[in-house]
């Protein structure tokens, strides 16, 4: 199929400043957790870090929503990721004056705000500016380039803290937050589809209409809960420099490739993804890639070979990856337009909530059990959560290929 230059361009600029946020976010939270688990070897701060940003999470999702929904989403996007250039100069004066934990916990905490308001914004962005028919190849251009952020920034992160100190690390994001404004400013003003229904006009006025949708959706509940407690329980993210350290005993260069592996397999995934024909059952799929990221994380936690454990932190993103395409394009084929942005804002409960209660998950479990217990632990309950889901909701086991979904109506 031919794209359209015009339709190209926007795929690429919004994937282009979306991404650019992802690299400044991976880049700041890869060097924050490496200088404060070297200066306190405490798992409980790497707990922390996870903690402060998922709070306005919970807190702020709700107004989020509704501002999304009422509010230009162009702008809003624009205007979070230039806060988050901010927050890297901000973490930049706070590690120069070797200030204490609570300061960097702070500025984190900022950054969840910032990140609440993003993720539904430029999400619920795309299916207004790009046609339907390109709603999946955007998702995989969008996961491509945002995994190609996340295996560089870290990377990057690690072989800078070889040679530099991390308040530099810190002050370079603010160039990559202008960038990203600069992008989704230059975007057009978002279209407006037409709904059809009375029911989802009315719901503009009810915040708790995205939750009511996800609550009674056969599809997009079963989908969330896979991927919240796959997150929230197998992933290793924040171990990973304890991981580094502690079992492999390797640098901060060396951390920064585990950082990157997990990305690198989700860019594999990515561009295999585009060459293969659409899933004829991807909810059958999305169970399958959901269990075996969980036996992956697992032998992550019984590896003491950093190449072995770089094999499988790369399995782990190329299974991810797969889920993470899936899961978007789900979503934005069966939302409704007049409820798309307190929708994302919930849905970004599942997801942001699960990466950072996650990261808090682990850093709490590894103070009590150990950091390899704790993640062989929790890949197992990820599987387990696989079974479960499986047997409650069926719609999922047989769900149709994606391009054959329609919109479900809004809740009255």
């Amino acid at each position: 199929m031919v794209v359209p230059d015009a339709v190209l361009g926007r795929i690429l600029r919004v994937v282009g400043a979306r991404s650019l946020n992802t690299f400044g976010r991976a880049v700041i939270n890869a060097t924050v957790v490496w200088e404060l688990y070297g200066d306190t070897a405490n798992f409980l701060v790497l707990a922390g870090v996870g903690f402060v940003q998922v709070l306005p999470v919970i807190l702020l999702f709700v107004p989020a929503g509704t501002l999304v929904d009422r509010s230009d989403r162009r702008l809003l996007a624009t205007a979070a990721v230039a806060t988050t250039g901010g927050i890297g100069i901000g973490l930049a004066i706070v590690s120069a004056t070797h200030a204490p934990v609570i300061a960097f916990y702070g500025l984190l905490f900022v950054q969840g705000c910032v990140n609440v308001i993003h993720a539904p914004a430029s999400s619920s962005l795309i299916p207004l500016i790009l046609p339907r028919d390109q709603l999946g190849r955007a998702n995989r251009i969008s996961s491509s380039l945002q995994e190609l952020a996340a295996i560089i920034g870290p990377a990057l992160a690690g072989l800078a803290l070889i040679w530099v100190a991390p308040q530099w690390i810190y002050a370079f994001v603010a160039i990559t937050g202008v960038a990203s404004a600069v992008m989704y400013r230059s975007l057009p003003e978002a279209r407006v589809i037409p709904d059809p229904t009375g029911a989802a006009v009315a719901a503009r006025k009810d915040w708790r209409v995205g939750l009511r949708f996800i609550w009674r959706s056969p599809l997009l509940l079963p989908a969330l809960t896979l991927d919240m407690f796959a997150v929230l329980f197998a992933g290793v993210t924040a171990l990973l420099p304890a991981i580094a350290t502690d079992v492999l005993h390797t640098n901060a260069f060396g951390y920064g490739i585990l950082r990157a592996s997990q990305s690198a397999g989700a860019v594999v995934a990515a561009v295999l993804g585009g060459r293969l024909p659409p899933w004829k059952r991807p909810g059958r799929v999305l169970l399958v890639v959901v269990a075996l990221f969980g036996a992956a994380t697992m032998g992550v936690g019984l590896s003491t070979s950093l190449p072995l454990t770089v094999i499988l932190l790369v399995t782990c993103g190329a299974l991810d990856n797969i889920s993470v395409v899936i899961r978007l394009t789900l979503e934005q084929l069966v939302v409704p337009d007049a409820i798309r942005g307190r929708v994302s804002a919930v849905h970004y409960v599942f997801i942001g909530m699960s990466n950072e209660l996650g990261a808090a998950e682990s850093g709490l479990a590894a103070f009590l059990v150990g950091a390899v217990p704790a993640i062989i632990a929790g890949g197992a309950v990820a599987i387990v959560v696989v079974g479960v889901v499986a047997a409650k909701w069926r719609a999922l086991v047989t769900m149709p290929p994606l391009a054959d979904l329609k919109p479900e109506a809004a809740p009255e």
